[in-house]
């Protein structure tokens, strides 16, 4: 996208609101900070009280000393290990992070995360320590565990803005906002609202009676009705504009967070989006990255597996790009060398037909879904076939139940598990297949009845089993360590003196 360099231009610049985006370990209450922020009430409506989508807000504020008024838009990122990637395009489009570190717990692994995608985009942040009304809480521990970790807060050896806060009661937040419009300051963002919209895709889906959407955030310019926004080579024309609560809008302006429906093709989460005034110009803008890209995607070479390996074909259903990312991440994380998980198809939106009868090729083909359901057509269709489907509301939950599948296909594989060896010493007589020896236990014991190895210089040069076992002239079922033992070996390997024999049991590998 061209920037606008000219005096003109940069004499239109004006001071903008700041884009921040919430980072932070699961459990530690980005939800519920944001939901305290804007008075409604999100988390409810996450399953398992995880976020699991990016979503864009926007909170007036009023600063306490200054009483300088303002606009926030908030990005809520999941803190989940799953959704890395949804997490790294939160900080990518962001401007300002707030890192929520619990005072119960400190530094988690996500946390890390959170913080390493900060520290790559170079964008300013600040501490929220979260849960300071909770007994376990402890301030100067979590400030400890954050230096720990080369984050140095202000008042413990850094200049990094703290908060402590409770996002549940409220405590702080004020203060943190108020610490928001400070560090924007200081940043000293600007935009022009003259100029064509230009921005990234946060979020783009299905929506299976008004068709492909994308939720986008405006970093500069304004967006209006009739415009075209082009997204690499997705194009909507803007028809239905809406802003984070659904309301119809006729344009809207930096650092605002908007839904354009209509889109030709679902757009790439985090690709850039710039706006065009035809539909000409934008299909030549779409063309042109057709063709500098290459007109079809490169797939990713298949990973090389044995003739042996076990492949479990799978479907995966989502309602979102962001669920999709999060879900493939997960399934990465399986690993066996035995059986493999093979995505056949991968799309959002409902189940449909074509998601059934695509199967029929194939029976072994699972179909699972997250957030998605079927209609009752293709319901109904699934109750005539053995397709088996199996939706989801918490990504977890499906990635538990393919672990299973793969844990129950792994071949079971045995070993020979030794139970004692012994030297042959003497050879009395052989008659056909029955030899009758005499040898001394070395470790462990023999028993009547046992699979023996027949060793010659430590090398198994054939098997035999014992027929009959005496110590001192008496029959006996066992021979221990360390006494002298008669027996009778059937075997078709010849047993000469000095070799070995070494009992075994079969037994499943685990």
């Amino acid at each position: 996208m061209a920037k606008k360099t000219t005096e003109k231009a940069t004499s239109q610049l004006i001071s903008r609101p700041p884009v921040v985006v919430i980072m932070g370990h699961i459990d530690h209450g980005k939800s519920t900070l944001l939901d305290y922020i804007r008075k409604a009430n999100i988390v409810a409506g996450e399953a398992g009280g995880i976020t699991q989508h990016l979503g864009a807000y926007e909170v007036a504020h009023t600063a306490t000393e200054t009483k300088k008024q303002g606009t926030i838009t908030f990005l809520d990122t999941p803190g989940h290990e799953a959704f890395c990637s949804i997490r790294e395009r939160g900080a990518r489009v962001a401007d300002i992070a707030i890192l929520v570190v619990s005072a119960e717990d400190g530094v988690k692994p996500q946390t890390l995360e959170a913080l390493k995608c900060i520290l790559v985009e170079k964008i300013p942040y600040i501490v929220a320590i979260n849960k300071i009304d909770k007994p376990g809480a402890n301030i100067e521990v979590t400030k400890a565990s954050l230096a720990e970790n080369e984050v140095y807060v202000e008042g413990f050896g850094g200049d990094i803005p703290v908060v402590p806060i409770s996002a549940l009661k409220g405590d702080g937040i004020p203060e943190l906002l108020d610490m928001v419009m400070l560090v924007s300051d200081l940043q000293d963002m600007k935009a022009d609202r003259n100029v064509l919209a230009e921005g990234a895709v946060i979020e783009s889906y299905r929506d299976s009676k008004k068709g492909i959407s994308a939720t986008l955030l405006i970093k500069n310019g304004t967006l209006k009705s009739g415009m075209y926004v082009v997204a690499e080579d997705a194009i909507s024309p803007v028809r239905i504009l809406e802003d984070y609560q659904g309301k119809a809008l006729k344009e809207a302006s930096f650092s605002s967070p908007v839904k354009v429906i209509g889109f030709s093709k679902i757009p790439t989460v985090g690709a850039l989006f710039t706006t065009c005034t035809s539909k000409r110009e934008a299909e030549e803008l779409a063309q042109a990255y057709r063709m500098k890209s290459g007109s079809t995607k490169t797939l990713p070479t298949r990973e090389n597996v044995n003739d042996t390996t076990v492949m479990i074909p799978i479907i995966i259903k989502a309602d979102v790009i962001g669920s999709l990312e999060g879900i493939k991440h997960e399934l990465s994380k399986i690993k066996n060398d035995k059986v493999k998980l093979k995505i056949v198809s991968e799309s959002i939106g409902d189940i449909n037909e074509n998601d059934i009868k695509s199967t029929q090729g194939d029976p072994s083909i699972i179909i699972v879904a997250f957030n998605s359901k079927p209609d009752a057509k293709t319901a109904t269709l699934i109750e005539r076939s053995t397709v088996q489907v199996q939706s989801f509301d918490i990504i977890y939950k499906l990635v538990e139940f393919l672990k299973e599948i793969v844990l129950s296909k792994v071949p079971k594989e045995y070993i020979d598990q030794a139970s004692g060896t012994a030297k042959i010493m003497a050879i009395f007589s052989k008659n056909k297949d029955k030899q009758i020896l005499g040898g001394k236990v070395q470790e462990g014991s023999l028993s009547v009845g046992s699979e023996v190895k027949i060793l010659r210089r430590d090398a198994e040069i054939g098997r035999g089993k014992i027929k009959e076992l005496q110590k001192q002239k008496v029959k006996t079922d066992e021979v221990a360590e360390g006494f002298e033992f008669g027996c009778m070996i059937e075997s078709k390997t010849e047993i000469a003196q000095g070799d070995k024999i070494q009992g075994f049991i079969t037994v499943e590998k685990k």
